[in-house]
């Protein structure tokens, strides 16, 4: 740090530092919109399916992560469906509590037993859309 003797020198170290406080305001300024942007929910799924991809392609996409995917899936959507079924249906806030119990509960169940779950969701397939019948193949 050089010494300030004179006016010249000082307005020159002031106009130096404004520069400097500047170009640092502009970085902050990029930095934080950069952060802004990468915490975003749509960014977040982004970048979660890139590090997936990522490291099933290091893992030959191990099935680990598969079922991660598919049980995520389904529990969200097993809470989605409850949330329909028990907490929307009722005005009533006691209604709504016990709908929103209902829908904890269901959440921890599906997230303890996902394989079950799953076989569930096979079977319930297999009932709403059957195979062809084998005369109909034939034709």
């Amino acid at each position: 740090m050089q010494k300030i003797n004179s006016e010249a020198t000082l307005k020159a170290a002031i106009v130096q530092l404004e520069r400097k406080r500047a170009e640092e305001e502009k970085m902050l300024r990029e930095q934080f919109h950069l952060a802004c942007e990468s915490m975003k929910p749509i960014n977040l799924i982004k970048s979660t399916f890139k590090e997936a991809v990522a490291s099933g392609k290091e893992a030959m996409a191990s099935p680990d992560i598969k079922d991660n995917i598919v049980n995520t899936s389904v529990g969200l959507a097993a809470g989605y469906v409850s949330k329909l079924l028990f907490v929307n249906v009722s005005r009533s806030p006691l209604r709504k509590l016990i709908g929103i119990a209902l829908q904890f509960g269901i959440t921890k169940l599906v997230a303890e037993n996902p394989e079950a779950v799953k076989s569930m969701g096979k079977g319930l397939m297999k009932i709403i859309s059957p195979k062809p019948a084998m005369d109909s193949l034939k034709e």
